[in-house]
C-alpha cells in the first residue's frame, strides 16, 4: 500500500507544471531570447519591457517598484555575456558580476534568477508586452537598433 502511494505521488509530481520547466543553458537561452521583445515583472514589483541584442546590449523600459513613471533604459554592448554556459552581467555600481539561472516557464516566457539568491528574480514573457503598453498613461515610442542575430559575446 505504501509503495502504491509513493508511485501515485511520483506520477503527480512528474505531471505538474513545475516538473515541465526546463533549465536553459546559455546557448538555448540565446536562441529563445535573442532579438525578441519581452515584458518583465520582478520580485519587487519592478516592471517593463525590453529586447536583448547579440552584442550583449539591451534596450527597453523600466518602472521601478511598479510605480511612477516609465523610463527608457539602455545597457551598453558587453553588459550581458556568457561564462561557463551561464548568462552573466557586468553592471556598473554592483560589487560583483551576477550570473543568472534561467528557467523556461512556457513557450513564450522564462524566469531569470540571480544565482545563489533565488528570491531575486524577474519573469519575462513575450505575450505580456502589449499589456504593459496599455497601462502607460502616455504612449512612448522606443526605437531599437542593432543586430539581433548571432550569439552573445564571450567573457570580456
Amino acid at each position: 500500500m505504501q509503495r502504491a502511494r509513493l508511485f501515485a505521488l511520483a506520477l503527480v509530481l512528474t505531471a505538474s507544471p513545475a516538473a515541465a520547466q526546463e533549465v536553459l543553458n546559455a546557448s538555448v537561452a540565446q536562441k529563445f531570447v535573442a532579438g525578441k521583445l519581452f515584458s518583465y515583472t520582478c520580485f519587487d514589483g519592478t516592471e517593463g519591457s525590453g529586447r536583448i541584442f547579440s552584442d550583449g546590449s539591451a534596450a527597453g523600459t523600466i518602472r521601478p517598484g511598479g510605480q511612477g513613471a516609465v523610463r527608457n533604459m539602455r545597457l551598453p554592448a558587453g553588459t550581458l555575456y556568457v561564462q561557463n554556459e551561464r548568462i552573466c552581467a557586468n553592471l556598473r555600481g554592483l560589487p560583483f558580476q551576477p550570473c543568472f539561472n534561467l528557467t523556461k516557464l512556457s513557450d513564450t516566457g522564462f524566469r531569470g534568477a540571480v544565482s545563489g539568491i533565488g528570491f531575486m528574480y524577474c519573469e519575462f514573457d513575450r505575450d505580456g508586452v502589449t499589456q504593459i503598453a496599455a497601462r502607460r498613461s502616455k504612449p512612448q515610442r522606443l526605437e531599437l537598433r542593432g543586430s539581433i542575430s548571432g550569439a552573445l559575446p564571450a567573457v570580456p
